[in-house]
């Protein structure tokens, strides 16, 4: 069963930093394409940064030269280092694989960044 977990989501003040991590189960997360993306209000979700089969990385600009996505296929975990948090990035962190049949999605960690 493909499973999704996301962890490390917290509170923090501006400036500071946290690692998401999105642990899969029930497969083999490389080199499948994963993404990262956040949620703030209804359904809509945007994506945050992304790590394809080759391990290219790609962000958005709001978090490019802040976050940091990277694969450690030994623990079967995609991480997101956030560094520099902003109270902008306060939302819910998803994950999501692209595998063959399909996209699956974990079930979300909030990250809310205040002072």
């Amino acid at each position: 069963q493909v499973q999704l977990v996301e962890s490390g989501g917290g509170s923090v003040q501006p400036g500071g930093s946290l690692r998401l991590s999105c642990s899969a189960s029930g497969f083999s997360i490389n080199p499948y394409p994963v993404t990262w993306f956040r949620q703030t209000s209804g359904w809509e979700r945007d994506s945050v940064a992304r790590i394809d089969s080759s391990d290219s990385t790609s962000y958005a600009s709001s978090v490019k030269g802040r976050f940091i996505i990277s694969r450690d296929n030994a623990k079967n975990t995609v991480y997101l280092q956030m560094n520099s948090l902003k109270p902008e990035d306060t939302a819910e962190y998803v994950c999501r694989v692209s595998l063959i049949d399909g996209d699956y999605w974990g079930q979300g960690t909030r990250v809310t960044v205040s002072s």
